[in-house]
C-alpha cells in the first residue's frame, strides 16, 4: 500500500468483546491515481485527484453515524473537500449518503469507473500535501495550514488523434470488493 500511495483508515469499537480487542466496524481506502477525467466542456484533463478507493461500513451498524464520522475522519485528515474527490465505482448506497451528508449531486460524467462532482474542477490544483505519506510515519512532521486540493493538472499531451469513448451505460456498478 506504500508503494501505491494508498492509506486504510479503520474504524474500530473498543468496546465489543470478541477475545478482548474490539471490532472493526468500517473500513475507508483512499489514494492518489492518474487519471484522464472530462470537465463540464467535455474537455480531456490528466490529473491525479485524491481517489475513493473502497468504503464498507459493516451492514449491522450502518445508519448509525459511523459512516459520515468515518468519512469526515479521513476528509479532515487528508485535508480535501467531498467535491475534490473522484470516486472508484460507487455504489448507489454511497451516492446517496454523499448526496444526504455533502449536497453532492450533479456528477460531471465519465468515460471510466470514476465518478466525479460538480466542482470537481472550481479550485486551481496543487500537488497534494504531504500529509498522505509523509506524515503517517512522523509524529514531529510541521502541519501546513493551508488548505489543499488534491489534485494537479498535468500537462497537456499533443494529440494523438480522436478519443473515443465508450459508453457509461455499459458498465456495472455495484459494491466495492473487500479483501
Amino acid at each position: 500500500m506504500q508503494s501505491n500511495r494508498h492509506v486504510v483508515y479503520i474504524l474500530k469499537d473498543s468496546s465489543a468483546r470478541p477475545a478482548g480487542k474490539g471490532a472493526i466496524i468500517g473500513f475507508i481506502k483512499v489514494g492518489y491515481k492518474k487519471l484522464f477525467v472530462l470537465d463540464d466542456r467535455e474537455a480531456h484533463n490528466e490529473v491525479e485527484p485524491l481517489c475513493i478507493l473502497d468504503f464498507y461500513i459493516h451492514e449491522s451498524v450502518q445508519r448509525h453515524g459511523h459512516g459520515r464520522e468515518l468519512f469526515q475522519y479521513m476528509l479532515q485528515k487528508e485535508r480535501v473537500e467531498p467535491h475534490q474527490l473522484a470516486i472508484d465505482r460507487p455504489s448507489q448506497k454511497l451516492l446517496k449518503f454523499l448526496n444526504k451528508h455533502y449536497s453532492l449531486e450533479t456528477t460531471v460524467p465519465q468515460v471510466n469507473n470514476f465518478v466525479i462532482f460538480e466542482g470537481f474542477f472550481a479550485h486551481q490544483h496543487r500537488p497534494p500535501a504531504p500529509s498522505l505519506r509523509a506524515t503517517r510515519h512522523s509524529r514531529a512532521a510541521a502541519v501546513d495550514p493551508t488548505p489543499t486540493a488534491p489534485a494537479r493538472k498535468l500537462p497537456p499531451k499533443r494529440a494523438e488523434g480522436d478519443i473515443k469513448p465508450y459508453s457509461s451505460s455499459d458498465r456495472e456498478w455495484g459494491l466495492p470488493q473487500v479483501w
